[in-house]
Formats: structure tokens, C-alpha cells, sequence
């Protein structure tokens, strides 16, 4: 799911940034900006000198394939936001919405509660209910306990531990944790035993992040929700359930397949992170208190949530405030712990990708695609697509991208609309080990000091391998077979 914080401050500043000089990356960066005003300029003058009818959103109703100004401008606006994001520590969710009131209200005359009328309020009240509650969670060790008792479990088994730490992700990000959140939790702990016990710090990673996809489209996930909910409203409901079973599948199997490639290479064991220790298997702390009193929150909450379908962020934000009032000093903080950068990127996105829908971006586009021909090739290309740009983007902003272009695919085809749905949420956050996104950059970021440059490079190689192999992975399984 969001990149550009830890992205800017561990990945590039600690890695990239000390290798490249100063001003030819000003240099760069300018030319790049210069090409994509001087872009966006071309295309406004020429859709001022057709002028006229192109203007009107009525006239992309007629089914045409080729793409006309009004539907053009958008879409180079989403590539450069894309672009921009990439280079720069700028929330794309705030361009999405900025790029939504100019392009609703400049080009398509489109007033503030036109335009905001796709606005995704219960995806916002979720993420804000769900890192609300978990923020406490973490703040008053109940994440910290969780995780000794965990630990405790292998035993001095070191080559469990991945496994270990590969089901707690899956366990918090399955009850609500964002990935990202889950990863930050995680990974000193589990990269500090991988040094402890030899094991590749790589590896440790991973499986780490793997284990956080893996649970990451829970129906109590706020990547669950917002893949149900936009395929919903684009008219191809899914599977929660199987959505979810596909992903903990795939990521399980690629986790087998991370273990079979180090055994491979020699590296299961790692000789270069320093002295080897024994693992800390001590008792860990017994829950009191608030610690007691939050686990038997996130009882309730599945007890609620599942059991009786009730609105994870409704039930969440309950939690989060009986939490905050047995802790009244504390509460700013908690209120500091919503990942209010990912609410912007959420609504900034969905808003305006329901503005391209509007003018038939998405329509035409999906028509363009359906010309390739087979209907499972235009799947394999989707998934590519969104694996290769989530290696470098928000895995969040491309699933809002790219979902409602499988819903034209979907209604011409006999695809099962939950596996090819699946295919391409998988294959968008499967990639996020890249260190130029969050998990990955975190991964670096807990690397020993004089070991980082090493893990970077090896984290780099191994995340090139899963963007070759992951979206063909998930289209092969959940694709062509029909499986769900």
C-alpha cells in the first residue's frame, strides 16, 4: 500500500542518495518536470484548438475506440501524478484531489458536490478506525507481547523463525493492521533475530512482508474493503472470502519458493551479519491491564465483524475510544497514530478515477485492451502492468487504477470475476519487497548500519525476481483455471 515517507527517508537517503551527486539529480528531476508541463501544455493546446464539442462528457458515450482531448488530458495527468510520486515525497492522494477539482471544474464544468459524489467516505472511516485502534495496540505493548509469545514458541529452532513471524504478519494485518503498519512493527525485532541466529537478513524480510500480504485482504483489511468495494460498484462483486484465501495461498507459496532459492544459493545461513547468538526464548511479559483489555477488544471485533457483519470502522473507532478513555492522557497521541496519508491517498485517487470513469477513460481504455485479442492475455498484461508499476508506486493508487478496467474485460469474457480481481491485487502488492516501496524500505531500514548497502542490493536483486514471477504466479493459479 503508502510509499513516499519512509520511501524519501530510508530507501533513497540511505541507500541511492550518498551515490549520486546532488546536482545532476536537481538536473534530472527539472528536466523531468519541465517535460511533463511542457506535455501537459501541448495537450491543453490542442484540445483548445479543437475547441468546441470535445469538451462535452456527452460525447464519450458514443462507443469509439480512439481516445479524444477531453479523455486524453486526465489520463496524462494520472501518469504524470504517478510519475511525480515516484520522484518526489508527495502524497499522490493530494494531487488526485487538487487534479480533480481542475479537471471536474475547469474542464467538465462540474460543481464541489459533483465532483465529490464518488468520494469513498466508508473506505476513509476504515482506514481511520482500523489504525486508530491498532496505533493504541502498539503503544501499549500488546503488539510486543503478542509477538514474544511468538517467539517463545520455536523453541531455539532459528529456521522457524521466518515462518513465526511470517504468521503473526499475516495475523495483524488479517485483523485490520495495514501492511506497512505491520512490517514497521515487525521488523526490528525479527531483523535483530536473523543477525542473532545467521539468518539472512533478506530472507527475514520477505517473509516478513510476504506474511503481511498474505493476510492483507482479510474482509477485516482495509485492502479487503477497498477491493470488494470498488469491484462492487464497478459491477463485478467478489468473493471476500476467496480473495482472501488466494492471497495468504500465493504468498504462502512464494514464501516456499524464497526458502528453495536461498537453499539454493548457499545463503539460508548468513556468515556476513556479525557474531552469532542464541535466540532470546524467555518468558515474555504477562498481559495487564489495558494489554488485557485490548485483547479482548480484538476479540470482540471479530466476534462483530465476522459473526455479525457488522462495519469494521465503526466497530473499530468503538474500540479505539473505550481504549482512549481508560487512557485520557494519552489520547492526542493515539489520534496521531491514524495513517492519515493513506485517507489522502485513498480519496484522492478514488475520486478521481471516478472522474476518468465519467468521461470514459476507463471504458475506452478496457475497449483498446479487449482489441489485443484473448481476453486471458489482456489479464496476464493487466497484471504485469500493475506489478511492475507497484514496484516503484502505491500499491493502493494502482488497485484503484486498474480494477475497474478488468469490469469491461469481465462482462465480454467467461474470466471468473474473483480470480482475475484477485490476480491483479496480488500481483499489485506482492512487489512491494522493492526497496523503493514501504516495506521494503523498512527492511533496509532495520538492517545493521554496516550492512545495509549489502541487504539493499540483495533485497533489490530478490525483488526483481518477484516482479518477474509474481503477477504470472497469480494469473496462472487464479486466471486460466477458474479456481474461484
Amino acid at each position: 500500500m503508502t510509499q513516499t515517507e519512509h520511501r524519501t527517508a530510508v530507501a533513497a537517503a540511505e541507500t541511492r542518495g550518498s551515490d549520486a551527486p546532488r546536482p545532476s539529480r536537481r538536473r534530472r528531476r527539472r528536466i523531468l518536470l519541465v517535460a511533463v508541463a511542457a506535455g501537459f501544455a501541448i495537450l491543453a493546446l490542442i484540445a483548445l484548438v479543437l475547441g468546441g464539442d470535445i469538451f462535452n462528457p456527452s460525447a464519450t458515450a458514443e462507443p469509439e475506440h480512439s481516445m479524444t482531448a477531453v479523455q486524453i488530458i486526465p489520463l496524462v495527468i494520472l501518469v504524470g501524478m504517478f510519475v511525480v510520486a515516484t520522484k518526489w515525497p508527495l502524497n499522490i492522494g493530494v494531487m488526485g484531489l487538487v487534479a480533480s477539482f481542475g479537471v471536474g471544474y475547469f474542464m467538465l464544468g462540474m460543481t464541489d458536490k459533483q465532483i465529490l459524489e464518488e468520494f469513498p467516505a466508508s473506505i476513509v472511516l476504515t482506514i481511520i478506525g482500523v489504525t486508530y485502534f491498532f496505533s493504541m495496540a502498539q503503544r501499549n505493548g500488546t503488539i510486543d507481547i503478542i509477538v514474544q509469545s511468538c517467539v517463545r514458541l520455536v523453541r531455539g529452532k532459528t529456521m522457524l523463525l521466518p515462518w513465526v513471524f511470517f504468521l503473526i504478519a499475516a495475523a495483524l494485518t488479517s485483523l485490520g493492521t495495514f501492511s506497512p503498519a505491520a512490517v514497521a512493527l515487525l521488523a526490528p525485532a525479527a531483523i535483530g533475530f536473523a543477525y542473532e541466529s545467521r539468518i539472512h537478513p533478506v530472507l527475514m524480510g520477505a517473509f516478513i512482508i510476504n506474511g503481511a500480504h498474505a493476510g492483507g485482504f482479510s474482509p477485516l483489511s482495509v485492502a479487503g474493503v477497498l477491493v470488494h468495494d470498488i469491484a462492487l460498484k464497478n459491477g463485478f462483486p467478489v468473493s471476500q472470502g476467496a480473495l482472501f484465501i488466494a492471497s495468504f495461498a500465493i504468498n504462502l507459496i512464494l514464501s516456499v519458493l524464497t526458502i528453495v532459492l536461498f537453499a539454493l544459493l548457499g545463503k539460508l545461513r548468513d556468515g556476513e551479519g556479525g557474531q552469532h547468538a542464541d535466540v532470546d526464548t524467555a518468558r515474555p511479559t504477562r498481559p495487564r491491564g489495558q494489554q488485557i483489555l485490548t485483547l479482548a477488544l480484538i476479540a470482540v471485533m471479530l466476534v462483530c465483524t465476522l459473526g455479525f457483519h457488522m462495519p469494521i470502522g465503526f466497530v473499530a473507532l468503538s474500540a479505539g475510544l473505550l481504549l482512549a478513555l481508560v487512557n485520557i492522557k494519552e489520547h492526542r497521541t493515539f489520534i496521531g497514530g491514524i495513517s492519515w496519508s493513506t485517507v489522502l491517498l485513498v480519496a484522492g485517487m478514488i475520486t478521481y478515477v471516478s472522474l476518468l470513469q465519467h468521461v470514459g477513460v476507463i471504458d475506452t481504455l478496457a475497449e483498446q485492451a479487449l482489441a489485443l485479442g484473448a481476453p486471458l492475455l489482456v489479464a496476464l498484461v493487466l497484471c504485469y502492468v500493475i506489478g511492475v508499476g507497484s514496484a516503484f508506486a502505491s500499491s493502493t493508487a494502482l488497485l484503484t487504477a486498474f480494477i475497474p478496467l478488468a469490469g469491461p474485460l469481465l462482462a465480454t469474457s467467461s474470466l471468473s470475476a474473483s480470480g482475475t480481481v484477485a490476480a491483479l491485487a496480488i500481483a499489485a502488492t506482492v512487489v512491494d519487497v522493492s526497496p523503493f516501496s514501504t516495506d521494503g524500505a523498512l527492511v533496509v531500514a532495520n538492517a545493521r548500519e554496516n550492512d545495509r548497502q549489502r541487504v539493499y542490493r540483495q533485497l533489490m536483486a530478490y525483488a526483481g525476481g518477484v516482479v518477474l514471477v509474481a503477477p504470472a504466479l497469480a494469473w496462472v493459479l487464479l486466471v486460466p483455471t477458474g479456481i474461484m
